[in-house]
């Protein structure tokens, strides 16, 4: 299974250069298991990941599960860039997401209505099926299982745990620690995983003087989630938009002292899982 980053950032794209190294474009992680290709969030770095596919297949059709964790800006920013979703009417994209707020259908339509975007989604020539998931566990293929729990955000938010005979990914973006039952359901996505993707958004000491109730966790609270749930690698994600590179390394200096097995999210990274890992 083969893990990679587009987009790393929380909240807003940061382009500046004291960014560049990590990052600015916000959350989009691709997945490849076999011939299966599995999408989290939709966030800037959608379109460039869209923009590889379409190399990629050299007008072969494209095909792709693609899970949003929930719609708020930073998550969805580039659906209406990716460009598989307009050329090929051969192309198969099925969207996974929860009906709590709102559907994700809906959801897109009106992210592209007027005076948003000068084209609406009837523009869009690729199969798109959608599907609504709730907590549980969904069989995806022959290859691979999801199990979705709900995290501790404004609005919502969707926990992932990729099963395959590969090995086990969860992506755990945009949750706030504090809570019972969802301090519960991220361990529980995050147990014996292989890698453990997880919201680091702030600093402890910012988010214990200011950030309290904006829905997102810090490095601090990172390490304790892997120790406890015995993953075996933490990747830090969803980057403050203030955290320029220099920062974003001292954040993984100061998480190493924890836990050895500890990386920040940088676009272009790749994670190899592998049963003999």
């Amino acid at each position: 299974m083969r893990v990679k980053f587009w987009g790393v950032r929380g909240s807003t794209p940061t382009p500046q250069a004291g960014n560049l190294r990590y990052g600015g474009n916000t959350s989009c992680v691709e997945v490849r298991f076999g011939d299966n290709l599995y999408i989290f969030d939709c966030g800037t770095g959608f379109r460039t990941l869209g923009q590889q596919l379409e190399s990629e297949a050299g007008g072969k059709p494209i095909s792709a599960h693609i899970f949003v964790s929930h719609f708020h800006w930073d998550h969805i920013q580039g659906i209406p860039f990716f460009r598989p979703l307009y050329e090929n009417s051969q192309n198969q994209f099925v969207f996974h997401s929860s009906k709590r707020t709102r559907s994700l259908e809906r959801v897109m339509e009106e992210q592209m209505s007027s005076p948003y975007f000068p084209v609406d989604t009837s523009e869009m020539k690729a199969g798109r099926n959608f599907y609504d998931i709730e907590e549980g566990r969904t069989q995806l293929d022959d290859h691979a299982r999801m199990q979705t729990l709900w995290l501790n955000h404004p609005q919502g938010c969707m926990g992932f745990r990729l099963e395959t005979r590969e090995g086990v990914l969860v992506y755990a973006t945009d949750n706030e620690p504090g809570d019972e039952v969802f301090d519960k359901n991220v361990r529980k996505l995050a147990e014996g995983a292989d890698v453990l993707i997880y919201d680091a958004q702030y600093l402890p000491e910012e988010y214990e003087a200011r950030k309290r109730g904006w829905g997102h966790s810090h490095w601090r609270e990172a390490i304790k989630v892997v120790m406890e749930s015995g993953a075996k690698e933490l990747v830090l994600f969803h980057h403050d938009p203030d955290h320029d590179d220099r920062l974003i390394d001292k954040v993984v200096e100061d998480a190493r002292n924890y836990y050895p097995r500890v990386r920040a999210a940088a676009e272009g990274m790749e994670v190899r899982i592998s049963a003999a890992r």
